[in-house]
């Protein structure tokens, strides 16, 4: 990875929709160029996906920590919450709990519906939830 695929990705960051005509306008380079970079880059793991952000006013957030049950790895406690439903991104952590859920839904009712998906799920024995009221 050289400046060039630093200074793409800052790019990319700021509008993953440019298109590579754009970029390679910003960048000195082809079109083409811009596209083997970016394949590269996806073939070999910088890139892992290109996603959608949808404005945090129109959907309610909450982060919830928990606890895992002693002599149940952390990590297959985390498998499983990945896959519920409205769950957007989790991570393990260090001190009084052991993972943390960003969670998001259309409206506070359907991120309750969530919370209590992770409640239930095996492993998990205490959660303390925040809603998200803005970001700054």
């Amino acid at each position: 990875m050289d400046d060039i695929d630093l200074k793409l990705l800052e790019l990319l960051k700021d509008d993953g929709r440019a298109s590579y005509i754009d970029l390679g306008k910003k960048l000195s380079l082809s079109e083409a160029a811009v596209r083997r970079r970016v394949r590269k880059m996806v073939d070999d793991g910088t890139i892992k996906r290109f996603t959608l952000e949808i404005k945090e006013r129109e959907r309610a957030m909450a982060l919830t920590l928990l606890s895992t049950a002693p002599n149940t790895p952390t990590y297959d406690v985390a498998g499983r919450i990945t896959k519920i439903n409205g769950v957007e991104k989790v991570y393990e952590i260090t001190g009084q709990y052991d993972i943390a859920v960003l969670m998001s839904g259309p409206n506070i009712a359907e991120v309750n519906k969530v919370i209590d998906e992770i409640r239930k799920a095996d492993g998990v024995i205490n959660t303390n939830t925040v809603i998200i009221l803005r970001e700054l």
